[in-house]
């Protein structure tokens, strides 16, 4: 069996006014997700957890049969995963985000997309300015993709400091939202002398120049203990490979055991090189039991409720991830599968998360639905199949033997 994932990030919406009440994926024409919604099963799956934060941390490792409850060590272990960091039982790990605050409040929890340079240019200044050259510090910071960096602190006890991601509080105040609880206080003293490093910076005096969104700050969220968590192997038997341009889903994949594939070209966002990531998917199949393509795009988009860029992308996921994908499933004869949901629904109203059940669409062997409907959010939640144990769905795709 030859299985194939695919994760559109956030692409699930609510009925948008100005597309006359249609979601983004009502809008798109997406002739491929249609086809595996049409020819296969279609249903709902709830991949945020009572209790938890609709996070791609949280979703995703739902989405790939991990129950939070047990497996979940908080986003920035996972993607500390990613980067090799080595993190002994003393290591507290958090994600650093550059961010936009004006006049208080969050403007961009992406410091309009910063590029990869300039982002560790900036970090490195961080760096230096608050933990010196020499200096006995726990602290140290991390530079990983675009905006989305770490940092680690060896000892003390940040288990009930309380954070917040930059992404659920747009155009909010920030000040309610600073790291509280105990340990907080280090936290923001951090933030606070890195607005001051981060002001005056070439980097963002250029920015400024350019009328682009500036790195004002850094935002410290996401906190957790290096992670354990057993291999795709161990749990289902199977080899897989990821595909994506983002951390999260890299140290997610490395935790499983999976291969990380590099593509050149591909992003976190729309300019992303649709044709390669689709093709280097197509020819993973032929060495592994399971290929993963998450594309991170249609989130963005909705952070910046953006819902034009947002049909964009999943037409373009369609044509040139979906659409290949199929054709080269179908050339391992009827032995495979096709598994496509996105981990969470992302809003282009709120520019937020939210935690509705997500459409989830499965086609190939032993896997027929009696009546055929697109792929949308309300096809979905009129068939009779909804998973409330998301992590549950994961064993229903790759085995064989249900219908």
């Amino acid at each position: 069996m030859k299985y194939a994932i695919v994760i559109p990030d956030g692409a699930a919406d609510s009925p948008i006014e100005e597309l006359g009440g249609k979601t983004p994926l009502e809008a798109a024409r997406k002739p491929n997700m249609d086809e595996t919604a049409m020819t296969g099963r279609i249903g709902t799956v709830r991949t945020t957890p009572p209790g938890c934060d609709a996070g791609s941390d949280v979703c995703t490792l739902c989405l790939l049969g991990y129950e939070p409850a047990k497996y979940h060590p908080g986003r920035a272990p996972l993607e500390a995963a990613a980067l090799g960091l080595a993190l002994d039982a003393a290591d507290w790990v958090f994600r650093c985000n550059f961010v936009t605050i004006v006049d208080g409040k969050m403007v961009d929890h992406s410091a309009g997309h910063i590029k990869d340079t300039e982002g560790r240019h900036l970090l490195a200044a961080v760096q230096q300015a608050l933990v010196p050259p020499g200096a006995q510090s726990p602290v140290k910071f991390h530079p990983g993709v675009s905006y989305r960096n770490l940092m680690t602190i060896h000892g003390g006890d940040f288990s009930r400091v309380k954070t917040t991601p930059p992404h659920d509080i747009p155009d909010q105040p920030v000040k309610p939202h600073l790291p509280r609880g105990r340990g907080a206080a280090l936290l923001v003293d951090l933030m606070q002398r890195a607005h001051v490093v981060l002001r005056e910076h070439d980097v963002n005096v250029v920015r400024r120049q350019f009328e682009e969104n500036e790195a004002t700050d850094i935002w410290l969220w996401g906190q957790g203990r290096a992670a354990k968590i057993p291999s795709f192997q161990e749990r289902f038997g199977r080899q897989g490979a990821m595909i994506t341009a983002v951390d999260l889903l890299r140290g997610i994949a490395n935790l499983l055991g999976w291969r990380n594939i590099d593509v050149p070209g591909i992003t976190g966002y729309h300019d992303t090189d649709y044709q390669a990531q689709g093709r280097y998917a197509c020819d993973a199949l032929d060495e592994y039991d399971l290929v993963c393509c998450h594309v991170e795009a249609p989130d963005e988009a909705s952070h910046q409720g953006d819902f034009a860029t947002k049909i964009a992308s999943i037409e373009a996921i369609d044509q040139h991830v979906v659409g290949p994908l199929l054709a080269k499933l179908r050339s391992f004869g009827d032995d495979w599968r096709i598994l496509i949901m996105p981990d969470h629904a992302t809003q282009c109203a709120t520019r937020k998360h939210d935690d509705a059940p997500v459409p989830f669409a499965m086609a190939g062997k032993q896997r027929r639905g009696s009546i055929a409907r697109p792929y949308t959010e309300k096809s979905a939640g009129q068939s009779d199949l909804h998973v409330e144990a998301g992590y549950e769905l994961m064993d229903y795709f790759l085995n064989v033997g249900k219908t």
